[in-house]
């Protein structure tokens, strides 16, 4: 993968040297295993063309790369959390309370939640539907919940074929966990009927406290091993799908989409998830991705700002950059974000 040649602006960037004193001069970003693949390539192409050392970057999750970043300010702090999902309300006043008061938010783009399994196994046509009456601890039958009795996709849905349940989804602290639950199980659960029968059994003393214990109840999620909890990256989830080919693995796009020697894709509600039907937003299961900046460590970490500029530099996240190439859908308004981070705007509207 080759990446366009630096323009005579980025150069400049690249001469300039940090003048701070610190006794950290290397960028270190954590978090989502999502936006991992595409950091790990921005890092290294900017270790190779600045003048600045390579950036560390590691996986862990969106929560905890979020809770690594609000830990405090200082070089035992990382600079940069990725996230598959925005920060949270509750994220952001942990931050502050640790003393993380501004925080620069930067879109990079957008990416699809697929489906996939064995390249060689059977194929599959989803719905959100399917994945809730796969998975849900409890499904709507004559009217009551009732513990989830399916244990085939055939006894999901009568045109499926008789194989086995298994799915090997994020765990909790990844960000795609959450789409996956809201966009994919939540959406299944109110198209069964379920949702609206578990609001009008819920208890809570108003309407948004039921809501929100009715949507509690929709993602529970099976407990007997059908539904597994992978807490690593996506190789883990690739590796359980080697070893059981019954198996069908919730991976990011782009992550399918270099492995597509091993893994076929599933449709959802009809669309073939790619780069173009995300962009379209035909395809249902998309998100935006993120990464977070530590304001206060801007020129006193060298190089930071400057991995977060070359970052989002059309050269690299833009429709025709690398990061397009491996799977990230272009933000249309990357050059919004672009001038967010050139004026070190944070969160709070400040700069």
């Amino acid at each position: 993968m080759s990446f366009v040649k630096l323009t005579a602006s980025a150069l400049t960037i690249a001469a300039a040297t940090a003048t701070a004193a610190t006794a950290r001069d290397q960028v270190q970003v954590a978090g989502s295993s999502t936006v991992l693949p595409y950091a790990s390539i921005v890092a290294e192409a900017f270790g190779e063309n600045f003048d600045f050392p390579t950036p560390v970057v590691e996986s862990g999750g969106s929560s905890a790369g979020l809770k690594r970043f609000c830990e405090g300010v200082g070089e035992n702090t990382i600079d940069v959390a990725n996230a598959s999902r925005a920060i949270k309300e509750k994220e952001i006043k942990a931050c502050a309370e640790a003393g993380v008061t501004d925080i620069i938010e930067v879109r990079i783009g957008y990416d699809g939640i697929v489906f996939a399994s064995d390249i060689n196994g059977n194929e599959f046509a989803y719905t959100p539907t399917d994945w809730f009456l796969a998975l849900s601890d409890e499904i709507l039958v004559d009217g009551k919940m009732v513990p989830n009795p399916n244990k085939t996709w055939a006894d999901v849905n009568p045109s499926f074929p008789a194989q086995a349940l298994q799915a090997f989804i994020p765990g909790t602290k990844h960000g795609t966990r959450e789409v996956f639950e809201d966009k994919v199980i939540l959406a299944g659960c109110e198209a069964t009927g379920a949702f609206e029968h578990l609001l009008a059994h819920a208890e809570g003393d108003t309407a948004k406290a039921q809501k929100k214990a009715a949507e509690k109840a929709c993602i529970s999620l099976r407990t007997d091993g059908v539904s597994v909890d992978i807490d690593g990256d996506y190789t883990e989830t690739l590796a359980r799908i080697e070893s059981n080919k019954d198996g069908i693995g919730v991976f990011g796009l782009a992550f399918y989409e270099n492995n597509t020697d091993k893994l076929q894709v599933a449709t959802m509600s009809g669309i073939v998830p790619s780069t173009e039907s995300i962009a379209t937003g035909e395809y249902p299961v998309s998100r935006p991705l993120f990464f977070y900046v530590k304001k206060a460590h801007i020129g006193v970490i060298p190089g930071l700002k400057e991995y977060a500029e070359f970052f989002i530099s059309d050269e690299v996240a833009g429709p025709d950059g690398p990061l397009s190439e491996y799977g990230l859908v272009a933000d249309p308004e990357l050059s919004d974000t672009q001038d967010a981070v050139a004026n070190e705007a944070t969160m709070g509207g400040n700069s």
